[in-house]
């Protein structure tokens, strides 16, 4: 599956959710946008925060989605990667394996050419 499929099964269940749930759901992006709201930090910074939050908690969904976010808001190919090594640094050798996800997903996202 590619990060892309990640990110459409991602707008699948949310749109699944908005009509059989739409309570549960609408809170939880109710919250989200506030949180993602803030302004004391950028979007590339809270991106690549969510970058490796994802990587630590070995969700591939999540790996896929804000290195999406995290590439339209300017992160850099270098940038994304730092942040799934600090991921790997505090969360060790099972994060390390979600490397390749998170890898996945910047090249899907920021082609190689794109080298930053």
């Amino acid at each position: 599956m590619s990060a892309n499929d990640r990110v459409n099964e991602i707008t699948q269940l949310t749109e699944r959710l908005k009509d059989k749930y739409p309570a549960e759901i609408n809170a939880f992006l109710g919250f989200m946008g506030k949180t993602e709201g803030n302004p004391a930090l950028g979007k590339a910074q809270k991106e690549l925060i969510n970058v490796a939050l994802s990587v630590a908690a070995q969700c591939e969904w999540c790996i896929a989605l804000h290195v999406k976010g995290a590439v339209t808001a300017g992160a850099t190919r270098d940038e994304i990667m730092s942040a799934g090594f600090l991921a790997v640094l505090m969360h060790g050798g099972p994060a390390l394996m979600y490397l390749v996800r998170l890898t996945e997903a910047v090249d899907a996202f920021l082609p190689e050419e794109s080298h930053g």
